[in-house]
């Protein structure tokens, strides 16, 4: 099956989460009081107010939790829209397939009919050529 660009891109994009999910856990090469601050975060002082390295942790922990059930959400929302996608385009090729059986089944109804009176056509000859 050969797939198309924007079933390509989806792969890709779905490929990415997952790497980005194998690496997230690695620990990182930064001393904890390098860590990136998030846009709209209060600037850490650097006198007494201060949090504990074991909050740190743990708030830093919390979010490594909250982005990684985030990155999963994400993962599993495009795979339900790639299901419902793929769903739908088994759904029309079922339908064409049904519409092709109904033709089908018709066509040899009809074939049916005709060989049979082909063969009484058949017989009727035979029989007058028996008289």
């Amino acid at each position: 099956m050969r797939k198309t660009a924007s079933e390509t891109k989806i792969l890709r994009e779905i490929a990415c989460i997952c790497l980005k999910m194998l690496t997230a856990n690695r620990r990182t090469t930064y001393p904890s009081t390098m860590e990136q601050m998030q846009p709209g975060e209060p600037l850490p002082s650097s006198g007494g107010g201060k949090m504990s390295s074991s909050a740190s942790a743990k708030a830093s922990a919390k979010d490594r939790v909250d982005d990684a059930l985030s990155r999963l959400e994400s993962m599993v929302d495009e795979r339900l829209r790639v299901e419902r996608v793929r769903a739908d385009e088994l759904a029309q090729r079922l339908d064409k397939l049904e519409r092709q059986h109904d033709e089908l089944k018709r066509v040899a109804i009809e074939v049916e009919g005709r060989l049979e009176r082909a063969m009484e056509y058949i017989r009727s000859l035979l029989a007058a050529d028996q008289q």
